[in-house]
């Protein structure tokens, strides 16, 4: 598998399979948010997510794909240090402020300093018609945090710090989606990046949320042990498909491309966490699935 992957990056099957596994991201980011933002506290949601897939991904990491190559040590210590702050950023934004309201913003300021990041780190250049693409994307994504801002009733208290650290945890998450592309780039075996990353990234959480723990009702503990579960099987699965794509293809069209996940969300949204998406919210959402078509058609 290691070996096709490699072989197809950079060439026109390469190119569609990144697509293909840029969108199936999106969707399964989108949920992975849901999944955080649910009945339980958003700390303790994530460090059951997060030692789920470190337990998981262990063996896989220890016994069955090759061990890291000795400069990826230093590599995977930087990629330790950005994860952590972007989760710290995320936890504290969905403490405070509405799932429809964080999520877009976060997913917004995102594919900006992606693409801005590729440019700079791969050499990456967006043509003319991919800019227009990313500017209607991202008046998608704003205008659909606005107009939730203006009409959510749920945590209006704590929206503007709320709002502040969804912009600096998009900005966490154009930083690891270039840094880590960078990693899964440097190994031989891409499957090594994937199932070092999720071993190491696995412990922060669930030792910082010890105190948490304590205070969990002994009722919640299997149902939210089982979120974990189903969040780090989403997990393995959206991010495994980010990067296998940003190594295929080019980053910046693969992190404008996940930002589509905004839309899932809001469904998401809808479907799941009851609330409501009227035609105004419907149109913005067709704002942003028409900027990344045109961020992809104008790349052609």
């Amino acid at each position: 598998m290691s070996d096709w992957i490699i072989s197809v990056a950079g060439t026109e099957t390469g190119k569609h399979l990144a697509l293909s596994l840029a969108l199936l991201a999106a969707f399964l980011h989108a949920l992975f948010g849901a999944l955080q933002k649910g009945r339980h506290d958003p700390w303790l949601s994530r460090a059951a997510i997060d030692a789920s897939y470190g337990i998981i991904a262990a063996p896989f990491a220890l016994f069955v794909v090759p061990w890291p190559e000795p400069f990826m040590w230093p590599i995977f210590v930087g990629v330790f240090f950005i994860h952590v702050g972007y989760k710290l950023l995320q936890a504290m934004s969905y403490s405070r402020g509405a799932y429809t309201v964080v999520y877009p913003v976060v997913r917004g300021t995102g594919p900006l300093f992606a693409v801005i990041g590729a440019g700079i780190i791969f050499g990456e250049h967006f043509t003319l018609g991919q800019w227009a693409g990313v500017a209607v994307l991202l008046s998608g994504i704003y205008g659909l945090a606005l107009y939730n801002l203006r009409t959510i009733t749920v945590d209006r208290e704590t929206m503007v710090p709320a709002l502040m650290l969804a912009v600096a945890t998009g900005a966490f998450v154009a930083l690891y989606t270039t840094y880590d592309a960078y990693g899964i780039r440097a190994t031989a075996d891409p499957f090594t990046f994937l199932a070092w990353f999720f071993f190491i990234d696995g412990w922060f959480m669930p030792i910082i949320t010890a105190r948490r723990w304590t205070k969990l009702p002994s009722s919640e503990i299997v149902p939210l042990m089982k979120r974990g579960v189903i969040g780090a099987i989403v997990a393995y699965f959206s991010f495994g498909a980010i990067m296998l794509a940003t190594r295929l293809d080019k980053v910046g069209e693969a992190a404008v491309l996940r930002e589509t996940s905004t839309v899932f969300a809001a469904l998401i949204a809808w479907l799941v966490l009851g609330e409501k998406v009227g035609p105004r919210r419907t149109a913005l959402m067709g704002l942003i699935a028409v900027g990344a078509v045109i961020v992809e058609m104008a790349g052609q």
